[in-house]
């Protein structure tokens, strides 16, 4: 019984002592928990790898963890493998290995490198996380912050995803696991070294590639790579556009020229349209005064309509040249965008990009027509459309107008007051006085229908004669006078006398008698133009002729002195005879 005791302990021995020799050559071996050894692939099976790592028992890797963008690489028994010893003995017995952790922490030892020494490294963006996306550095996985995308806000990082490019580590954390980078840090970097170099070989006439950064309502601001710019609406294209964005979008990529550098401000001006052909040139020869064409309504402002006749010419029609008829209308509701139009040539400036168009001139001139069948003095009827402060428009054939004018309505009633007497819609009859084809004019009168009755009254008043008047009203600006029942006239101050002392309307009374010179008639209008002060210039010039004379000795003072004595006489006598 005591030799075996014996054995059984000599056995306890050899196994504790074994395990000492085991821990102490794993020591050695500087195969500790939580490093990166070198194993041996024994075996593969199916999504299993058995590495032989220098332990007592083999480690067993899923084959997941050698994929390569989800491709298995070929692995074969004999082959050499760095791994992570995660546990030399679990308790199953068995050694603890992971392929994933030893690339993670090969690549974190790179990646510390790399920050120190401020390296760009390369990523993949794989996924999308609160705040940003995560990226695939060399096997480590890190935060890309949505505002170190790109130096410009982007919509859509679709295009950006699951492609190697470069970025820059802005922090790292081994003890969290954390790694902070930026794919801005690089573009800036790279931008800056675009735009020194593009600086140094920017010319006017230069063609570049840029990307549309803005968009305004005056233009858009070019991205040429370190370089902004502006792109006026102007110079986008040779066809009018409103807006921008009716040709550009942003992110597009488009070819400019630059049409102007400042190198003091280092501005530039770039232009798209400088790059096609200008459909402007020759145009005066194309398209001479005129021609008759077809075109389409591009845009209709408050003046008129601008009428595209070839992609990148249009020429305006003024409002006042759509319709012969309807003047007063705005254009919208005479035409409307994308109509087709035939118009007719006015006047072209191809120097200034400008071309007059017509719309009416296509329709034969309703006036023309209307003159070509009546004339002056015709009687004619019609509705009147419309009543305004001066007057009373008349429908006539061919949709066109006539004008009564108020001063036309009536013989003996001032205008403002006889235009009371009419409505709109009520038939009138009156004279065709005139017709102006050119001015699209039409004259009518009412009170031509019947003769003057106060003609041979008026007839009887000639230019240059002398009336006797009597004062109706004095104002500041002059007097007004009766000169016979039905006839008045207006004595402006400066015309009341010859001495500027006695241009006064405070010397007249109403009632008061003076005697005039007709200096002007008007038969057609029955107006006078009177003036006291030209009587006097004549008398002055009478009294002269007749008291005046070298022989007689007298003096100046003396032949006024007689002359206005006896003009005064003759006043008192025709004052005290009415």
């Amino acid at each position: 019984m005591a030799q075996v005791a014996k054995v059984v302990d000599m056995t306890d021995f050899e196994v504790e002592d074994f395990g000492a020799l085991f821990e102490e050559s794993v020591k050695e071996s500087g195969k500790n928990e939580g490093s990166v050894v070198t194993g041996i692939i024994v075996a593969v099976e199916k999504d299993t790898v058995i590495i032989d790592v220098g332990l007592k028992s083999e480690g067993r890797i899923p084959l997941r963890e050698f994929m390569v963008n989800n491709v298995a690489p070929e692995l074969k028994a004999g082959d050499e493998v760095v791994v992570y010893l995660e546990k030399i003995e679990n308790r199953n017995g068995d050694t603890v290995l992971s392929r994933e952790k030893a690339l993670r922490e090969e690549a974190w030892i790179k990646l510390e490198k790399a920050c120190a020494n401020q390296q760009r490294v390369d990523g993949v963006i794989f996924g999308r996380v609160k705040g940003g996306f995560t990226v695939d550095i060399q096997g480590a996985v890190a935060f890309l912050p949505g505002s170190q995308v790109d130096i410009r806000p982007i919509r859509d990082v679709t295009p950006l995803m699951h492609i190697t490019q470069p970025f820059q580590i802005l922090k790292m954390d081994r003890k969290r696991g954390n790694i902070v980078v930026s794919r801005r840090a690089v573009l800036e970097e790279s931008r800056v070294e675009a735009r020194n170099d593009l600086l140094a070989k920017i010319a006017e006439g230069q063609i570049l590639e840029g990307m549309v950064k803005n968009i305004t309502d005056y233009g858009a601001f070019i991205d040429m790579g370190g370089i902004d710019g502006l792109l006026h609406v102007t110079d986008i294209s040779w066809r009018r556009i409103s807006h921008p964005s009716e040709v550009l979008t942003l992110g597009q990529n488009i070819k400019v020229i630059v049409t102007k550098f400042d190198q003091a401000t280092k501005r530039v001006s770039l232009g798209m349209k400088q790059l096609e052909e200008n459909p402007w040139q020759g145009a005066d020869v194309k398209y001479p005064v005129g021609t008759k064409l077809s075109g389409k309504i591009t845009n209709i402002t408050d003046y008129g309509a601008f009428v595209e006749l070839e992609p990148g010419i249009e020429g305006l029609v003024h409002v006042s040249e759509i319709s012969w008829i309807k003047k007063n209308a705005h254009p919208s509701k005479l035409v409307s965008v994308s109509q087709e139009v035939n118009v007719v040539v006015l006047d072209i400036d191809a120097s200034k990009h400008r071309i007059s168009l017509g719309m009416k001139q296509c329709e034969e001139n309703p006036w023309a027509i209307y003159a070509a069948k009546v004339n002056a003095g015709d009687l004619i009827e019609g509705e009147i459309r419309n009543i305004t402060d001066f007057g009373l428009f008349v429908a006539l054939e061919g949709e066109i107008d006539g004008l009564i004018h108020h001063s036309d309505l009536s013989w003996s009633e001032p205008g403002d007051v006889a235009i009371k007497a009419y409505k709109k819609g009520d038939m009138i009859k009156a004279k065709i006085l005139s017709i102006d084809v050119e001015k699209e004019r039409i004259s009518l009168g009412v009170k031509q229908l019947a003769n003057d009755p106060h003609e041979s009254e008026f007839g009887n008043i000639e230019k240059g004669s002398t009336v006797t008047c009597s004062v109706i009203e004095a104002h500041d600006d002059g007097i007004t006078v009766k000169v016979t029942d039905n006839i008045q006239g207006f004595i402006k101050k400066s015309e009341l006398a010859r001495e500027r002392q006695e241009q006064r309307t405070d010397r007249f009374a109403v009632g008061d008698r003076v005697d005039v010179k007709v200096t002007g008639v008007d038969k057609a209008t029955r107006k006078l133009t009177l003036s006291i002060k030209a009587l006097e210039a004549d008398e002055h010039k009478k009294a002269i002729s007749e008291y005046g004379s070298v022989d007689s000795g007298a003096s100046l003072g003396d032949i006024l002195g007689a002359a206005l004595t006896q003009a005064a006489e003759e006043k008192t006598t025709k004052k005290k005879k009415g």
